[in-house]
């Protein structure tokens, strides 16, 4: 069971930190384990019961009254406003719930849901892709376990591939080309895949390599198959200095290449890079360069 710090419980839930104090202490919402120093831990559960009270206060159920109901109550009431919602805020927690209780069928249904209503493309940009980023969240805290980051990466990857190959082939010297990859000690690529998708259904020639590629094989394949564009995400732990240390050999190696570049990690970023290096801020900014290079 993950244990996590009333900071990542904030983070996660949308709930602050001072008012989960006010909850514990007024109407005891959850009791923390204490480290000999006194610091709040808090587990699963707790998480749990924090993000379906924080989804049924947002919509009007008084704090009060949320403190009488038992975790099966919670979750029935969560479960019939996910139904007549179309709150996608609502809908990206039910999906971290369903993650942490590795509820296949929960979250299969959610995401099928929703591409009803709105298409794959759409769920992808507006519920699947800030999932990512908050499951990328839970990994740098160590809010998730192994199994669980796997459970949910498998099913994501799944649809995925399957949307991906969906897609169909563009000769390469009928359009630009990218190539796709991540760094040798990045192994999250859930939001590559997410992009690879993104690129295919615009278009585009997807050369995909990957995760972890050695700077070398990148430099090897450059000479295979010719792209005028690179795409690398960041979400595991690097430093700031060896994050700007391989963003620049990247535009030192490609000096005629213009490299895209996105992830957690990239916001710790400060200062000028080249100018063949791009910082894609979110998805609705590389759909907008899409259309300029179509």
């Amino acid at each position: 069971m993950a244990t996590y710090s009333i900071k990542d419980l904030e983070e996660l839930s949308g709930i602050k930190a001072h008012t989960i104090r006010i909850w514990e202490k007024r109407y005891g919402i959850v009791v923390p384990a204490r480290t000999d120093t006194n610091i709040r831990l808090y587990n699963d559960e707790d998480l749990k019961k924090l993000l379906n009270i924080s989804i049924l206060n947002r919509y009007g159920l008084k704090i009060s009254h949320l403190a009488k109901m038992d975790s099966d109550e919670l979750k029935d009431k969560v479960i019939h406003i996910s139904r007549e919602t179309a709150d996608t805020a609502i809908k990206i927690e039910n999906l971290i719930i369903s993650m942490l209780e590795l509820d296949e069928w929960k979250f299969d249904k959610i995401l099928n849901d929703s591409i009803i209503k709105i298409g794959f493309e759409e769920t992808l940009v507006q519920l699947m892709h800030p999932f990512f980023e908050k499951i990328g969240l839970l990994w740098q805290t160590g809010a998730i376990n192994p199994a669980q980051e796997h459970f949910v990466a498998n099913l994501l990857r799944q649809k995925l591939i399957v949307a991906i190959d969906g897609q169909a082939p563009v000769a390469p010297y009928n359009t630009v080309s990218f190539i796709l990859f991540l760094h040798e000690n990045e192994l999250h690529e859930l939001g590559l895949l997410f992009y690879s998708y993104l690129l295919k259904k615009n278009g585009m020639n997807v050369i995909y390599l990957g995760q972890a590629v050695p700077f070398e094989d990148l430099e090897k394949i450059t000479k295979i198959r010719k792209a005028e564009y690179f795409f690398t995400s960041f979400t595991t732990g690097i430093t700031e200095n060896d994050l700007v240390r391989y963003l620049r050999n990247l535009s030192t190696s490609f000096p005629g290449k213009t490299i895209f570049y996105t992830g957690l990690q990239v916001a710790r970023i400060n200062g000028t890079l080249p100018e063949n290096l791009v910082k894609v801020e979110s998805v609705s900014h590389f759909r907008e360069i899409l259309k300029s290079l179509k």
